[in-house]
């Protein structure tokens, strides 16, 4: 069961979605991570993120897939890496993370609502 949360709870929380500009390994990480770069377009632009997609993901494929991400969580140093969003996914059958996105064209940057 999962704990309900008023409205305003919701709107607290900044989803936005961008394009992934750069993928790289992240072998110092303590599970298996990729670190992004993700373009959020003006308003926000470019932030860094820490994922543990490497089950369904290699680096060479991210750069241009879109990509849902929570940009109001507090930075959060991740060994020598500051991941500064949050990018979300759901857990396969098997625990592992397939990426959040869009299937129609919206520009960088725009907020879930």
């Amino acid at each position: 069961m999962t704990e309900t949360i008023t409205y305003a709870d919701f709107e607290k929380v900044d989803i936005r979605l961008g394009t992934i500009v750069e993928a790289e390994p992240f072998p110092q990480a303590r599970k298996p991570a990729i670190k992004l770069v993700i373009d959020f377009g003006p308003e926000i632009g470019r932030k860094k993120s820490s994922a543990q997609i490497t089950a369904h993901y290699a680096p060479e494929t991210l750069a241009g897939r879109r990509v849902l991400c929570v940009v109001n969580f507090p930075p959060r140093q991740i060994g020598p890496f500051m991941s500064e969003v949050l990018t979300l996914g759901f857990a396969d059958a098997q625990g592992a993370i397939v990426l959040a996105g869009v299937d129609l064209p919206v520009p960088d940057g725009a907020k879930l609502c």
